[in-house]
């Protein structure tokens, strides 16, 4: 994905994560993932990307950055997020009654850097 953009404007980091989302969608789909859900809002809690894996459903979180000078995005996914995104799935469950044989929680990792995708790196069944 590579998008014309002038060095001297820098991606407020909103548009930094929805383009970091939209990569890890198309990932997904082209993995044979069925993308069920965006950004679900929950009580105070967002779900980036709910998607079946065959059968089973998959909470995947997207961490998007422009460097590892803080670590690498999936180390953004704390012991609290972690809660706060089960905590949400369960909202999410009980919304849309999905059928499904297990659950999954995942983190894609995005690294963007000089206006395209330079990495990314999916993490299957992360635990706190």
């Amino acid at each position: 994905m590579l998008i014309n953009h002038d060095d001297h404007m820098q991606l407020s980091n909103r548009e930094l994560g929805a383009l970091g989302e939209q990569a890890a969608t198309d990932y997904l789909i082209r993995q044979g993932y069925v993308i069920l859900s965006r950004n679900w809002r929950g009580k105070r809690v967002e779900l980036d990307i709910v998607a079946l894996d065959g059968n089973t459903l998959v909470f995947c979180e997207v961490k998007t950055r422009r460097s590892n000078v803080r670590g690498l995005p999936a180390e953004a996914v704390t012991a609290a997020k972690f809660e706060n995104i089960r905590s949400a799935a369960l909202m999410w469950i009980g919304a849309h009654k999905p059928r499904c044989s297990g659950l999954r929680f995942d983190v894609v990792s995005v690294m963007w850097t000089r206006g395209e995708v330079t990495s990314l790196s999916h993490l299957k069944g992360i635990e706190p």
